[in-house]
């Protein structure tokens, strides 16, 4: 018989599930186990034939210390709501609609410094003088009737808030609330330090300290009720205190503002076109964050244990794309795997040794419930994950949470065996290589590669229903055969050659945003090199409100590029007559699914000259256009599907003047993909969907066969 394929695979374990753990390392192939939020490394288990990861919270689970320092628990910057004065006087509550079992106010240090009263009616700071904080409320002694006030404070943090978000989520009870603390700050950046040589000095059986994550949580609020009031993935409000303030003002010459993180109640947040403060700010704490990380890292190696991170929780700072990620010094990162973006998101990290993803669901009541289905969902997530992975493979896979959930549901099971001895088959076969490329295409925001295939993430891998039809275009290219990069308009404002060996731009987010760019498109340098990149020869492709902001006689900056312009009002007076269809068009060619685009977009025209692909009651959906030499595409909005990521490729093709390459590593069926990867000999032909499927398929050099597919199906060829 022949030996089961192992490795590349990681399982949770508990003291509870020893045996079914021992199954299961067997079935699965697995290599590794770690231990979860809530649940010990069983004894049995130090021994068995696998690496051990532990999961090393830094900022948490010592509540003693917390409580012996209660002024280096960590802190966050809120804003209170809105309150309107209807006399001189004003009493605004700081922590109406916040948790009081998350935050309570520091009051501590001084608040005249570190707290802001804004008249957001004036857009005014308040004078310190003129207000006072007394049992939990700030009283305005001089407000302006009818105007509109907030109050931006510090608080702490005294329940972790993902500590707080498992608890909620699993229905916890009798257990004492996690504190956070910071080991930005002088003592406990000491008793952390001697904290980690001692916990892997008291762990020998060891191998893996999974850093969950360094300091800084991402902004995670909740209300009274415990519901989730705010939550950003990329949130910086949790990484202050006065002490890191005061650091950064002697670093950056210059006085700090709460509304540099409080941004008029946004926060910040990745829509936010950000200010020069806000970028200065992100950087110094990316060098601080990456310093005091590599010092950990360090310590790690120096007692012969490997450093993990996890990307997700504590990790701002830690953004992997950034030249300070590197000097981390990091083993390996391992995060969740949402979609193809996330896995992207965790695979193209550069400078460590391995990188992993944990594959969906998670083994929480939430999904491993009676009348569950687990099994649908681990179907969803493998097949949304693999995509990418044939792009850019993780080196390996693991799963979280409670494993004797999981063993309640055999079918689950058997199910997640295939996906591993799957994954182990795939990686084989692509390690090391690039994967054919047929274009190189660059994602132009406001963030570049600090927020590479993060582009439209609120939460994590959950869209809402305002941005999942910029988001989509995110997922259909991280399973693309594009060379794929992320760049700024900094980086091109800083050397324009960083597009002299890109075919295809995309813009695409709504306007005003940090995705389109907002009053960026109002740097006349800026504007010029884009349009001589495109006049010249080059691509591009907008979705939604591409370089939206009006300003100039113009709402879309690159309309005449575009071929398109959006009516805001100001222009109603001129008539429209492009309205006529073009459906036999190259982007549209063998399309035979309805169009989707989603939410769409209200009140584009088409220019003069420009082609219409698709119009609906005379507003325009998708739009081709010739610009000097180049092209571009417009379209109003791609929300991901085998059929919109063909209509995508279909437009980068076109738009790069590449329609001679169509049928070249091709299937004619967008249900089904092909993978080439020339330096290892192999391609490979997928079929993404859990039905059978009949395709024709074309090889590097255009030669074409017909095939057919079992359902989910891969089958592997030499070139």
């Amino acid at each position: 018989m022949e030996q089961k394929a192992k490795g590349r695979v990681t399982i949770p374990t508990d003291v509870d599930v020893v045996d079914a753990t021992l199954q299961l390392m067997k079935r699965w192939g697995a290599d590794a186990l770690r231990d979860c939020d809530g649940t010990d490394f069983p004894m049995a288990l130090r021994n068995a034939d696998a690496k051990v990861y532990s999961t090393y919270y830094t900022t948490r689970k010592d509540n003693e210390w917390a409580k012996q320092n209660p002024d280096e628990v960590q802190q966050c910057y809120i804003m209170t709501g809105f309150f309107t004065a209807t006399e001189e006087s004003l009493s605004i509550p700081l922590m109406k609609g916040i948790s009081p079992e998350l935050m309570q106010v520091n009051d501590r240090d001084d608040i005249k410094r570190w707290w802001e009263v804004m008249d957001r009616t004036a857009g005014a700071v308040v004078p310190s003088d003129t207000w006072s904080y007394k049992d939990g409320s700030v009283t305005l002694a001089e407000a302006t009737p009818y105007h509109e006030y907030t109050v931006s404070f510090l608080a702490y943090l005294i329940w972790d808030p993902v500590h707080m978000y498992n608890a909620v989520v699993n229905d916890w009870k009798n257990f004492e609330h996690q504190i956070t603390f910071d080991v930005r700050q002088p003592k406990t950046h000491a008793f952390t330090m001697e904290r980690l040589r001692r916990f892997i000095k008291e762990h020998p059986y060891v191998n893996v300290i999974r850093y969950t994550t360094f300091f800084h949580q991402f902004t995670l609020v909740f209300d009274e009720l415990k519901r989730e009031k705010y939550v950003d993935w990329y949130g910086y409000s949790a990484s202050v205190s006065p002490y890191i303030l005061e650091q950064f003002e002697r670093e950056a010459g210059y006085p700090f503002r709460p509304e540099y993180i409080i941004d008029q109640g946004y926060y910040n947040n990745q829509y936010r076109v950000p200010s020069k403060e806000f970028k200065d700010f992100q950087a110094f704490q990316r060098r601080e964050v990456a310093k005091l990380a590599k010092e950990m890292v360090d310590i790690t190696h120096e007692c012969g244990k490997e450093a993990m991170m996890f990307l997700g929780d504590h990790w701002i700072g830690t953004e992997p794309f950034m030249p300070e990620f590197e000097t981390i010094g990091l083993d390996a990162v391992v995060g969740s795997v949402g979609n193809g973006s996330t896995l992207r998101l965790i695979s193209d990290i550069p400078g460590v040794k391995y990188t992993e993803g944990r594959l969906l669901p998670y083994f929480f009541p939430d999904v491993f419930h009676e009348g569950g289905d687990p099994v649908r969902e681990a179907k969803e997530n493998w097949v949304t994950a693999r995509r990418a992975i044939l792009r850019k493979p993780i080196d390996r896979i693991g799963y979280g949470g409670y494993l004797k959930l999981a063993c309640q549901f055999p079918e689950f099971l058997d199910y997640v065996e295939s996906v591993c001895d799957e994954f182990r088959l795939l990686y084989e076969n692509i390690k090391g290589t690039t994967p054919y490329c047929i274009k190189t295409v660059a994602v132009l925001n406001c963030w570049g590669k600090m927020r590479a295939w993060g582009c439209h993430m609120v939460h994590h891998a959950l869209y809402q229903k305002q941005n999942y039809s910029y988001a989509g275009v995110i997922e259909a290219l991280s399973g693309a055969p594009f060379d794929v990069r992320f760049i700024s308009f900094d980086d091109i404002k800083q050397n324009p050659g960083v597009l002299n060996d890109v075919d295809v731009l995309i813009n695409v987010g709504d306007g005003d945003t940090a995705h389109t760019g907002g009053v960026c498109w109002e740097d006349a340098e800026l504007v010029s090199t884009v349009r001589r990149f495109v006049h010249e020869g080059g691509g591009f492709i907008g979705v939604g409100e591409p370089t939206g902001h009006q300003y100039q006689g113009h709402y879309f900056q690159l309309a005449a590029l575009l071929g398109v312009e959006k009516e805001t009002g100001f222009t109603l007076n001129y008539d429209k007559y492009n309205w006529e269809e073009h459906p036999e068009h190259f982007i549209l060619a063998n399309n035979e699914e309805k169009l989707d685009f989603g939410e769409g977009m209200k009140g584009v025209y088409a220019l003069e000259g420009a082609t219409v692909l698709c119009q609906r009651d005379k507003e325009v959906q998708l739009c081709a256009n010739e610009f000097g030499k180049g092209r571009a595409v417009y379209v109003s909005g791609l929300p991901y599907s085998f059929s919109n990521a063909r209509l995508l490729y279909r437009s980068v093709l076109w738009s790069a003047h590449g329609e001679g390459d169509l049928r070249r590593w091709y299937s004619e069926n967008p249900n089904v993909d092909v993978h080439a990867y020339v330096k290892n000999g192999k391609y490979c032909v997928v079929n993404n969907t859990y039905e059978p499927q009949d395709t024709m398929v074309y090889r590097g050099n255009g030669e074409g066969m017909a095939l057919s597919l079992k359902a989910n199906e891969i089958r592997w060829y030499q070139i």
